[in-house]
């Protein structure tokens, strides 16, 4: 399941995954003083918005 991680006050894409998921905390580790390294934003294991979305099929069935 892909999984993007986006900073809520600048919309600087932090982290793109597309297979395992990746809980929170361990994606704010990885920046320094847990923070958005474009706008310096303080990032939180709290999400702000989710969105799902269906997967795309492929034609031909």
């Amino acid at each position: 399941m892909p999984q993007k991680v986006i900073c809520s006050k600048c919309g600087y894409v932090l982290h793109v995954e597309e297979e395992d998921l990746k809980p929170p905390d361990e994606i704010i580790a990885m920046f320094e003083d847990g923070r958005c390294p474009k706008c310096g934003h303080e990032l939180s294991v709290i999400p702000v918005r989710i969105e799902i979305y269906p997967v795309k099929r492929r034609s031909g069935r």
